[in-house]
């Protein structure tokens, strides 16, 4: 099965994505398909949680320290699942050898409806502003600026 991203026009729906495109792009003329339409979340409302999740990642200093296995890396992914968790959007799961961990829940458009991502927004930049001690310093409101400024150059 193949997930596609479309977009209402005036009279037509318009491609989402790349991968909609491409599989648009294989369809031959006259050939059916069948779909089955679920209505997504505000799409640019979850853009803008990924940018004030960039200004977060960008203003975040890990600790500076080595290990026996060398110097550990920022990661943007990691960054994202931990501040979800910490959000409290996270749920346990069992490992192989009898233990247990903590996973971030998912974001994506499916797994998420929008009234819970809406509360998880002003969640994340909650966790952003009490971890990051220069984002506490601009303010939640600054932030928010910062993050629609961020979005125009997306």
């Amino acid at each position: 099965m193949t997930h596609v991203l479309l977009i209402k026009t005036p009279g037509a729906w318009a491609n989402g994505d790349p991968e909609t495109v491409d599989f648009h792009s294989k369809i031959k003329l006259g050939e059916s398909i069948h779909a089955d339409f679920k209505r997504m979340r505000n799409a640019a409302f979850h853009r803008k949680l990924f940018s004030l999740l960039t200004i977060g990642f960008e203003y975040w200093e890990p600790p500076d320290l080595t290990t026996k296995w060398g110097k550990p890396e920022k990661n943007f992914k990691r960054f994202r699942k931990d501040v979800t968790i910490l959000a409290g959007y996270y749920h346990n799961v069992f490992r192989l050898d009898g233990t247990f961990r903590i996973e971030a829940d998912s974001i994506s458009f499916g797994n998420m409806e929008q009234c819970v991502f809406d509360k998880l927004y002003q969640d994340v930049l909650t966790v952003l502003l009490k971890k990051i001690p220069m984002m506490s310093k601009i303010g939640a409101d600054e932030i928010d600026k910062l993050t629609d400024k961020f979005l125009e150059f997306a």
